[in-house]
């Protein structure tokens, strides 16, 4: 690969002052990029690990710093139901680290402040387990739909995408949150041997500009992050001016932040003690099995001082009890629906859960956790978890269940009269997939109901919805836009 002049002097220099071996390096630009897949563990068990990983014919071979990462030799396979169900992400496997290092706890409120595509937002997704509250933002409206996706794909219900710049987000959220991720944009040194095209965007705009937008960026995360909270800085770059020296700078301009080393993750080099940046971390290509990468988390002092948040000047509003559609009875069409798919246990806990999170509008129904006027004025692309919407008949109110409500349930919760469970290579998933009617048989299936909503699955990953009819038929309900050519 041809390299820019530029980049092999600055990297002869960087290498030796930091001590790590230049032997390999220009030779691991040359080398087949590696790729990984991380186990969607709010689907997966860890006990299920290899059979998942069996089913893929992947062998079990773990990336050191992922508990849920695998190495695979595989192309994503974009007509594989495992995928369409959320059971993996693929994954770069240097990628997999930064969420990692955040350790994400359920009741933590996360932002990710440059969330697409979503691999690192789904991974905290999964860490907090449906509680607290995930905020994945991206400032590009193309991206932040495949960000849509990629959370509704694997889940994750507790999460608010925007649609916003951090200068919008900062005077809103001024001390809110426990733990923030910024995987920022930048010069993708790391990223050459991936895609050669890096290194022409590399000598046409270099680091500089990318410092510039990074510092901007971390100032935005400090503003937003509580005394006491934690940040997660990482590129996927090699310049030490975006990496070790930007945050140098960063704490030397708020010294209430110190570094938390991890010493106890495997397969990265760790900076010691004479270091630029002791405590941070690197992954570099010719020393592991990764693409070039930088992380370092770091820790806001308890006694930290926090701007005055505008959300003290937006008034503070109890849920609307009623509107066009019926609050009360909406909220009862939706419990209705979900008594129709959910064991009874099941159903009573998502009543329970969801009881004083409803929130309506003009018939769309949302569950979120969290004030609403939080999000006053702002770009919104989720809000929460989607079940569907409601239809207002002349006689009732229906409710019409979404695609992501059928990805987000959990397939022991299920009736057994309401799912139909496939096996991975059974051709009918295919068929499902492209938006054709399936046909079952009963004496195949023995409770299944005759009629009304089912869930089709494969093998216990729930897929999306159909509507079954006395002959066997399942009228399909897998959304256009995701269905396979």
């Amino acid at each position: 690969m041809r390299l820019p002049e530029e980049f092999i002097s600055r990297m002869k220099t960087q290498l030796k002052e930091s001590g790590v071996t230049e032997e390999g390096y220009w030779e691991s630009f040359d080398e087949t990029p590696l790729k990984g897949l991380r186990l969607n563990r709010a689907k997966v068990s860890e006990e299920d690990y290899e059979v998942v990983l069996g089913n893929l014919n992947e062998s079990v071979d773990k990336v050191p710093w992922c508990a849920s990462g695998f190495y695979t030799e595989a192309e994503a396979a974009g007509n594989d139901p495992y995928y369409h169900a959320g059971v993996y992400y693929p994954q770069e496997p240097s990628a997999m680290l930064p969420a990692e290092v955040m350790a994400a706890k359920p009741g933590d409120k996360v932002l990710d402040l440059c969330a697409a595509p979503g691999g690192k937002a789904c991974r905290l997704g999964e860490d907090l387990k449906g509680e607290g509250l995930l905020i994945a933002n991206e400032i590009s409206e193309n991206r932040a739909k495949a960000l849509l996706r990629n959370i509704e794909r694997m889940g994750i219900s507790n999460c608010v995408i925007l649609n916003e710049t951090p200068e919008r987000l900062a005077p809103r959220f001024s001390g809110y949150f426990d733990k923030i991720l910024v995987d920022a944009p930048c010069s993708g040194e790391g990223m050459f041997r991936r895609d050669p095209a890096a290194t022409k965007s590399w000598e046409k705009y270099g680091p500089v500009q990318c410092i510039a937008l990074q510092k901007s960026i971390i100032e935005m995360a400090h503003l937003m992050l509580k005394p006491g909270g934690e940040m997660v800085y990482s590129t996927c770059t090699f310049c030490d001016g975006e990496d070790e020296i930007q945050i140098k700078e960063f704490i030397e301009r708020h010294p209430e932040y110190s570094v938390i080393a991890h010493p106890e993750i495997e397969g990265v080099t760790h900076a010691g003690e004479d270091s630029v940046l002791p405590g941070s971390m690197r992954i570099w290509p010719h020393l592991t099995r990764g693409d070039g990468h930088f992380c370092v988390h770091l820790k806001k002092s308890e006694d930290a001082d926090v701007e005055v948040s505008e959300l003290e000047k937006i008034p503070s509003y109890k849920r609307k009890r009623s509107d066009n559609y019926g609050f009360g009875k909406s909220r009862e069409a939706l419990f209705e629906f979900m008594g129709t798919i959910l064991n009874k246990d099941a159903a009573k806990a998502f009543k329970n859960d969801s009881n004083d999170n409803f929130v309506l509008h003009s018939g769309r129904v949302h569950l979120l956790n969290v004030e609403e006027r939080l999000f006053n004025g702002l770009k919104v692309v989720k809000l929460g978890q989607y079940p569907g919407e409601i239809k207002n008949t002349s006689v009732e109110r229906i409710f019409i269940p979404s695609h992501s409500l059928a990805l987000a349930i959990k397939f022991d919760d299920i009736r057994e009269d309401s799912v139909v469970s496939l096996s991975r290579d059974d051709d009918r998933l295919i068929r499902y997939l492209k938006g054709e009617t399936i046909i079952v048989d009963f004496n195949e299936f023995p409770v299944l109901k005759k009629k009304g909503t089912i869930v089709i699955a494969v093998g216990k990953y729930p897929l999306g919805f159909g509507k079954i009819t006395s002959d066997g038929s399942i009228k399909n309900q897998y959304p256009k836009a995701w269905r396979l050519l």
